[in-house]
């Protein structure tokens, strides 16, 4: 595969359509976490480490992705499939949870390396990955064309005879496994989750909040919310939290970041902190200044919530981990906000 060109990316750096495969029990490259029955942690490399996940599903010789971070992360989901000594060929299902670029940037790259895969997409977003101009522009709306080209590159689109619709309460039969998939707003319109029978564990996507290991203190894992542009809508979100809640999960698989148990806790925490956010947003008055007041307000909430976790680092250290969450949801309140009035 070394005479194979390479994409024109900065970060692609194996041949694609590579036929080497490596067998179990080689060399793992540390961004790919085993997690056991069959389910992979990769880390993407986006924005940091232990920041932004996609999962590789390997079942009787057959595999799935759910999600694919952006375009940069496609050489590292290669990678994972050589480590459990697959080839391209052998992933029949792209899925992400919704097109958010850090959740669907890669899959029209991905796909043209997926001889035999199709992507399973919530009917609202499908449109989006076929043709991805609008798209680009809603994200280069929200984070500017400098920051698009660094953290995204080029939108591919999807051809439409390879995409398929998801319905809620859809089941996936799946090389002897079982996946099924809801419908479930609140972050977006746009974003379903996926239900492992196997583990009993959700693929959540940002609908069960942004868990960072940063913040794993002996009290477990933290979480909080995602109000992110452009359609937060806070009781949708709250209904599918518990709509997610009601299966009983043993753990729940998070974009952002990795695996979660303790789901009874950190549900009710969720929850919580998705109300206190309602209220203060509510409380905040609109014009020039509501910006960084919700944005204020945000990290006094969380900040607190830390401290009663345990989490003993400075308010600085707070401020700079969540710096891009406090921004992206201030926008999101401040969307919902206006909808309302």
């Amino acid at each position: 595969g070394g005479n194979r060109p390479l994409v024109d990316h900065p970060r692609l750096l194996i041949p694609l359509h590579s036929n080497h495969i490596m067998k179990p029990g080689g060399h793992v490259p540390a961004f790919v976490m085993a997690l056991g029955n069959g389910v992979h942690a990769v880390d993407t490399g986006f924005q940091r480490e232990r920041f932004d996940a996609a999962y590789l599903v390997v079942q009787s010789g057959r595999a799935v992705f759910i999600d694919t971070g952006t375009n940069h992360a496609v050489v590292r989901l290669l990678e994972a499939l050589q480590t459990v000594g697959l080839s391209p060929s052998a992933v029949d299902w792209v899925i992400p949870t919704h097109v958010h670029l850090d959740h669907a940037g890669g899959v029209g790259l991905l796909l043209q390396q997926l001889p035999n895969a199709r992507v399973l997409v919530h009917p609202r977003g499908a449109r989006h990955l076929i043709r991805p101009e609008a798209l680009w522009r809603g994200a280069t709306a929200v984070y500017g064309e400098a920051e698009m080209a660094r953290s995204y590159g080029q939108l591919l689109p999807v051809p439409a005879d390879r995409v398929l619709t998801s319905s809620d309460g859809m089941v996936l039969d799946w090389a002897d496994r079982r996946l099924h998939l809801i419908d479930t707003p609140g972050h977006a319109r746009h974003h379903h989750c996926v239900w492992d029978v196997q583990t009993q564990g959700w693929f959540t996507g940002d609908t069960f909040g942004l868990s960072y290991r940063e913040f794993d203190t002996p009290q477990g894992a933290w979480i909080m919310p995602s109000s992110t542009p452009v359609r937060f809508e806070p009781e949708a979100l709250r209904s599918s939290i518990e709509r997610l809640l009601s299966r009983q999960p043993t753990c729940m698989y998070l974009t952002h970041f990795g695996r979660v148990g303790d789901v009874p806790r950190l549900g009710a925490l969720l929850l919580k902190l998705l109300d206190e956010m309602v209220t203060m947003a509510r409380g905040c008055t609109p014009g020039a200044g509501r910006h960084e007041a919700l944005k204020r307000g945000q990290l006094v909430i969380f900040t607190h919530s830390l401290r009663q976790h345990g989490y003993d680092e400075s308010s600085e250290r707070i401020a700079t981990l969540l710096a891009m969450d406090l921004e992206l949801n201030a926008q999101g309140m401040a969307l919902w906000l206006d909808r309302r009035s």
